[in-house]
């Protein structure tokens, strides 16, 4: 009976030790997806992640990671108090022309779960690349010559007198 109970207790123990605390338990995000519309080429632009601390402890935020080179961040370094509120940016510099969705990875103390958030939109060349891209050049018209045509008439009436010598 020993046994059965020790077993018993050593499984709550690990279920209390296992037991982790996930983001969504101490953060709530406004969005976690920012759009930032279509914005011109050569811009950087930054999207802002607002997040409120629903928890009972105050909230740091121990890291923030871009996905990549393009994508510059920033955020609430002191301690986000419960019910208060923080900020995380992320700005992307809008180097190349097309759609694009950048993800930033948080990493908060006391928490090992990771959340990441993104920011998307469509960057457009800028003016004077969208006129070279657009403007367009006036085909030459499809006119054959006069000459030409007639010339055509005149070979195809002297092949069928021709044909009918031929036949005679």
């Amino acid at each position: 009976m020993k046994q059965v109970f020790s077993a018993f207790v050593a499984l709550v123990f690990a279920n209390i030790v296992m037991a982790q605390t996930k983001v969504s338990d101490k953060v709530k995000f406004a969005s976690e997806i920012v759009d930032l519309g279509t914005v011109k080429q050569g811009n950087p632009v930054t999207g802002t992640f607002t997040l409120t601390n629903i928890g009972q402890e105050p909230l740091i935020i121990e890291s923030v990671t871009p996905g990549c080179g393009c994508t510059k961040s920033d955020y609430t370094k002191e301690p986000i108090m419960p019910g208060k509120t923080g900020s995380i940016t992320a700005t992307y510099n809008a180097a190349a022309a097309g759609n694009f969705s950048k993800m930033v990875t948080i990493k908060f103390k006391g928490i090992d779960e990771q959340k990441t958030v993104s920011i998307t939109g469509k960057v457009v060349a800028n003016d004077a690349a969208v006129d070279a891209q657009t403007k367009v050049t006036p085909a030459a018209p499809a006119v054959v010559p006069a000459a030409t045509t007639t010339a055509a008439k005149v070979t195809t009436a002297k092949a069928k007198k021709t044909k009918k010598t031929a036949k005679s």
